[in-house]
């Protein structure tokens, strides 16, 4: 039987959300052993003079405990 935990993460990107995706599950593999899954909970940009400046995404990333 597997344990799981959930750790919220937020990342960044000036190209995409996709990106931003990508740059969050980058840094939680490096922090984080056996991550297998993540749910994009919330998703923002921010704006400046009309355009879009940065891309954010607001994620859980579910992972397996160690026994």
């Amino acid at each position: 039987m597997s344990v799981a935990k959930i750790s919220e993460i937020s990342a960044t990107s000036n190209q995409s959300f996709e990106d931003a995706i990508h740059q969050g599950i980058e840094r939680a593999n490096k922090t984080l052993r056996h991550v297998k899954s993540a749910w994009i909970k919330e998703q923002h940009v921010r704006i400046d003079k009309g355009r879009i400046t940065e891309y954010q995404v607001n994620m859980a990333v579910t992972f397996v405990l160690d026994d």
